[in-house]
């Protein structure tokens, strides 16, 4: 995500969480299926279960967003994979090597941005109905944020670890 600036409006708001909610709901599909694959039921019902709550909470979002004009936010802002160069190098490592516990932390990674995110958009909103609004996105995300880290204690880190191969 790009440094934060101001969002003063609510229509502004909810373009951006939109697009963090998709983006979400599609990565969680992705890890999902990919732990299926891989005979991890418990894990990817994880994904699932997210995927639906961020859909969801999308479409709460797009019905309380209709008839606004929202603007254009770049989906790229808010990727958690693949935000750079638009090749594909590092999506086909990542899922050449992804086992329950990189998932987990790459999701837990973008459920702690979007919290920190919509916590911030709250301490600094300038208007009531954006700060509550902010406010109320950011409990979803931290309730997400503790179920990945529950699924995370549960998972033992693969060896090698990818930060000790990546250096």
């Amino acid at each position: 995500m790009s440094a934060l600036r101001p969002i003063a409006s609510v229509p502004e708001l909810f373009a951006h969480a939109l697009a963090i909610e998709r983006e979400a709901c599609a990565r969680y599909l992705e890890f999902g299926a990919r732990m299926r694959d891989r005979d991890n039921p418990i894990v990817a019902g994880l994904f699932f279960r997210l995927a639906r709550s961020e859909l969801d909470h999308a479409k709460r979002l797009g019905e309380q967003a209709a008839g606004m004009a929202l603007p254009q936010i770049d989906p790229a802002e808010y990727a958690w994979l693949d935000a750079g160069a638009p090749e594909t190098a590092a999506h086909d490592f990542i899922w050449h090597f992804m086992c329950p516990y990189h998932a987990l932390r790459i999701a837990l990674r973008g459920e702690q941005r979007a919290r920190a995110f919509f916590e911030a958009l709250a301490s600094a909103a300038v208007g009531a109905e954006v700060r509550a609004l902010a406010d109320e996105m950011a409990r979803e995300e931290r309730a997400h944020v503790e179920w990945v880290e529950a699924a995370l204690a549960r998972e033992h880190p693969p060896f090698p670890d990818w930060d000790t191969v990546s250096q």
